[in-house]
């Protein structure tokens, strides 16, 4: 797969007036969003906060000293995936087959697939990605003996098929995947142990699902989980369980990650352990959900500043039709809404090249396919028709998987290049 992809009028929101171009081109038109070069709406990256968070996270996880292996369902961009695995990355996190294979595709050789595999089709995806490439490693998670079972009638009928790295998988009662209690842990362990058809590499754990944003309760939460994860490592190594020369120890999503970095520092197995994060939304932040959590690592963590947003939605006054309300030009189609609402960040009269930060009660109130209500005192000045509105966003994941393509703007709003998505 090319990084050097083309953008022509298929892509939303790239001009139909303008010519096709490579992705390498699209910094020498001299567009800038803030000229109206673009139509609207339009999900761009800032560059700057892009880079910015980059380094940071591969800072925190070298300074931490576990290795980083960045969940790429967020974005689904190989091209981001070069930038997080030339920043240092040691793989890449994925929860299906087929984007993992996107992943490879961008030359990731280490792959967690942080779910659990159970289709015929898959193995059969991942036998052959492994034939082709010899230097891969995919490891992918484990949680029940019937799924176990799954894996051995496949392979029974595959004879000269590769025998699978797996991860065990702990959960926690009421929450996702994973293994329940100690005891159902062991024997899934002692399983596979037995199989001709997997080999257990280590444990994995997601401890997102208890995160509410009270530091108290998700610190207490965690360590719970972590207590738990350690209990189920040292049961495995104390019966010889584990295979290979290191066990892997994987955890972190992208709302509490600090709080599971003691489980990925374990240590008193018979065996080195690698410790694997793997925060995903990091490398472009938002300005609702992960905002607020990351106030909270920074407060537990002694830290001035995180993490910076990146990822921001443009779109347009198309209508004032009474005091209080506008209509945007931006709707479910384009911006994440499974959180909650935009945020109105920044507003630029038409014709102008000044963004500036939008009056206090700005608020969107509800959306529709292809509108945003956007609620303002209708005593305060309107925005008027043609009037440019920034949205912030809360989740990218589901902000990315609305774009095939979005251009990377500088800080004054210059188009400097641009990226792809393959959901």
């Amino acid at each position: 797969m090319s990084s050097d992809f083309l953008i022509d009028h298929r892509c939303k929101s790239y001009p139909l007036s303008a010519q096709p171009c490579r992705a390498s081109e699209i910094g020498a038109k001299g567009w800038n969003v803030l000229a109206g070069d673009l139509p609207l709406p339009l999900a761009v990256l800032r560059r700057s906060a892009l880079d910015h968070n980059l380094a940071w996270m591969q800072d925190f996880s070298a300074r931490k000293g576990v290795s980083f292996a960045p969940h790429g369902k967020t974005t689904m961009s190989p091209e981001l995936f070069a930038k997080q695995l030339a920043a240092g990355a040691w793989g890449l996190t994925f929860a299906t087959m087929f984007q993992a294979a996107i992943g490879i595709d961008a030359g990731a050789r280490r792959i967690v697939i942080a779910n659990q595999v159970v289709c015929d089709a898959d193995f059969n995806a991942l036998a052959l990605l492994l034939k082709q490439h010899a230097d891969l490693r995919v490891w992918f998670l484990v949680d029940s003996l019937a799924q176990l079972t799954l894996i051995e009638q496949w392979a029974q009928t595959h004879p000269s098929a590769p025998c699978f790295d797996v991860l065990l998988e702990m959960g926690i009662p009421g929450q996702r995947t994973g293994c329940r209690t100690l005891q159902q842990a062991v024997e899934l362990a002692q399983a596979i142990s037995r199989s001709a058809a997997v080999k257990l590499g280590g444990i994995e754990c997601y401890e997102g699902g208890v995160a509410t944003c009270d530091s108290e309760h998700d610190s207490l939460e965690v360590t719970a989980l972590v207590r738990r994860v350690i209990e189920a490592a040292k049961a495995c190594d104390a019966e010889g369980l584990f295979a290979g020369d290191e066990v892997l120890i994987t955890a972190g999503g992208s709302a509490v990650f600090d709080l599971v970095i003691p489980l990925l520092r374990m240590q008193g197995l018979s065996k080195p352990v690698r410790g694997v994060l793997r925060s995903g939304c990091y490398i472009t932040h938002d300005h609702g959900n992960y905002s607020r959590f990351l106030k909270q690592v920074e407060r537990r963590e002694g830290l001035d500043e995180s993490l910076r947003p990146a990822l921001e939605v443009w779109s347009m006054v198309q209508s004032v039709p009474e005091p209080g309300l506008a209509l945007l030009t931006c709707g479910r189609r384009d911006i994440s809404y499974d959180l909650e609402m935009p945020i109105p960040l920044r507003h630029a009269a038409r014709g102008t090249r000044q963004a500036d930060a939008v009056p206090a009660g700005w608020k969107i109130s509800a959306l529709n396919d292809q509108h945003a209500y956007l609620r303002f005192d209708p005593a305060t000045p309107p925005p008027q028709v043609g009037d440019r509105v920034v949205l912030g966003i809360s989740h990218p994941c589901t902000t990315f998987d609305k774009w095939r393509w979005l251009p990377v703007i500088e800080d004054d709003g210059a188009v400097s290049s641009a990226v792809q998505t393959c959901f």
